[in-house]
């Protein structure tokens, strides 16, 4: 069922994506924010309470619905279900308009207006970021949002699907991301929706719960990559930062395509849906970033896309064997 779930909601997304500001995403804002502002009193217990009502809530919500269409009225409807849930929660759309923007922006050479675009991707001021630079940050951005709307999406839904959870996996991995930056993008702008207890149980929370997405995808790129640069990237990183998932997934991609990342960042993150900070210190070994490795991420992504769905696909054919 996982992989007929999957395949069908990348299909459906490629063909009509959501719109920015749809109701979905709206509401789930709007969820996160009632359960700050009427339960974080600032105690950790609270804190944890919010972070569960916040995020267990949606989770709790699709299990049940996927349950009772299962034991009622069979499982066509509760791929169709799954499917539902995909399609909000997974996807490549929901951000490389960003990417696509960029690239035909410095394919034309107008890094006048690729900066702006980036800006306006990450809410930050680039000023007059180097050419290399912005070619850095696009890849980082792209390859990390690559990995929150689709691979760790498909690891944690493939995981409890497998066990009979049905689609709350997706929905964990994508609110416990969402949650915390969501939180801190409130505080920023002045609008002190979250203690900052709440906000540091969420980004532990995350990254426990991201925690072997990152690594998993990590791993894919390497497979689909240069595999031994990757996983020697990969290796020397997290010596340095045991506990920077993302900058475990940044350096296997550095060794994955032989190009530089790592540096300073541009600035926090935005409201965005799309918005990241690499969370790397430091640079990988590599080629300077050139236009041409943004061809070379596309490739390498869609390579991954098909190594996930190949996996599943014979899983799926042992059970139906088995």
């Amino acid at each position: 069922m996982s992989f007929f779930a999957i395949l069908f909601a990348l299909l459906i997304e490629q063909a009509r994506p959501m719109g920015r500001g749809n109701w979905v995403h709206a509401g789930m804002r709007s969820w996160i924010l009632w359960g700050s502002r009427n339960m974080d009193a600032g105690q950790t217990h609270l804190a944890l309470l919010t972070w569960g009502v916040a995020v267990g809530g949606p989770v709790l919500l699709a299990l049940a619905v996927h349950w009772l269409l299962v034991w009622t009225l069979g499982w066509t409807l509760a791929v169709l279900w799954n499917v539902l849930i995909l399609y909000f929660t997974l996807g490549f759309r929901q951000f490389s308009h960003h990417y696509t923007g960029i690239r035909d922006a410095l394919d034309a050479g107008d890094e006048d207006r690729a900066r702006e675009l980036l800006a306006q991707w990450q809410q930050v001021e680039v000023g007059d970021l180097p050419r290399r630079e912005v070619l850095r940050h696009v890849i980082e951005y792209s390859v990390l949002a690559a990995h929150r709307h689709v691979f760790g999406v498909l690891a944690w839904y493939s995981v409890c699907a497998a066990v009979g959870l049905g689609p709350a996996g997706a929905v964990l991995f994508r609110l416990s991301e969402f949650a915390p930056r969501y939180w801190r993008y409130k505080s920023r702008a002045q609008q002190q929706v979250a203690s900052p207890a709440l906000q540091r149980l969420a980004e532990a929370a995350w990254h426990v719960i991201d925690w072997l997405p990152s690594r998993m995808t990590a791993l894919a790129f390497a497979v689909t990559g240069s595999f031994e640069d990757a996983i020697d990237g990969w290796r020397n990183h997290s010596q340095r930062f045991p506990e920077d998932n993302d900058g475990v997934i940044l350096a296997a991609t550095a060794g994955a395509i032989n190009v530089r990342l790592g540096g300073a960042s541009l600035g926090p993150e935005s409201d965005d849906e799309q918005g990241v900070q690499p969370g790397t210190d430091g640079t990988t070994p590599g080629r300077e970033p050139e236009l041409a490795h943004m061809r070379v991420i596309v490739g390498l992504v869609w390579r991954t896309v098909i190594l996930w769905m190949v996996i599943l696909a014979l899983m799926t054919l042992a059970r139906l064997l088995g």
